[in-house]
């Protein structure tokens, strides 16, 4: 029997009940990979029927992570970014992700100047799931159709985020609905 989008996010649940910290989100993204490689679910959720642009799946009412479908008509490729005091995990349900680390060098923290130091670029296919920490800071690169599922720690609209300007040298707050 197939890993069920339910059991996912029961389990999903209990690994955080377990291990708030990178234990617990490392299950989550192992569970999600597991997950991706249910057809069912995918084509539900990401399939050629799916509506373009990002649904919400699921939220928890114990500990407020997010489930969140992302179904991609154009390509796109994003600045560096964080998710603030939240933790995003990517699965790639179709086409590719390409995913890039950085980390900041400036000794500075929050908006201003900031100066970031590219540490590995890799791809995300079909199945695989990337774990991006809270404080990571990453930028992601993907053509037209791709699609995948993203479980955040909340709703980053809630949540002050940064993106990074390398050729200006400076970060800047995301303007987010939810955030004064």
């Amino acid at each position: 029997m197939a890993y069920t989008f339910e059991q996912f996010c029961k389990d999903a649940n209990a690994a955080l009940k377990a291990d708030q910290g990178r234990g617990g989100k490392d299950t989550i993204r192992r569970n999600l990979e597991a997950l991706l490689k249910n057809d069912a679910f995918v084509q539900s959720v990401c399939g050629a029927d799916a509506p373009y642009g990002v649904r919400q799946l699921y939220r928890d009412p114990d500990y407020d992570f997010v489930v969140l479908a992302h179904v991609n008509k154009d390509a796109r490729k994003s600045p560096p970014h964080d998710h603030g005091s939240s933790w995003a995990i990517y699965g790639q349900a179709t086409e590719h992700t390409d995913m890039s680390e950085y980390r900041r060098v400036d000794g500075n923290a929050g908006a201003g100047e900031a100066e970031l130091e590219h540490v590995k670029t890799y791809r995300l296919t079909p199945g695989l799931a990337g774990l991006y920490d809270v404080g990571a800071i990453h930028s992601i690169d993907y053509p037209a159709g791709a699609r995948f599922v993203r479980v955040t720690g909340t709703d980053l609209e809630a949540v002050e985020r940064l993106k990074f300007d390398t050729a200006r040298g400076r970060a800047e707050v995301i303007q987010s609905i939810g955030v004064n």
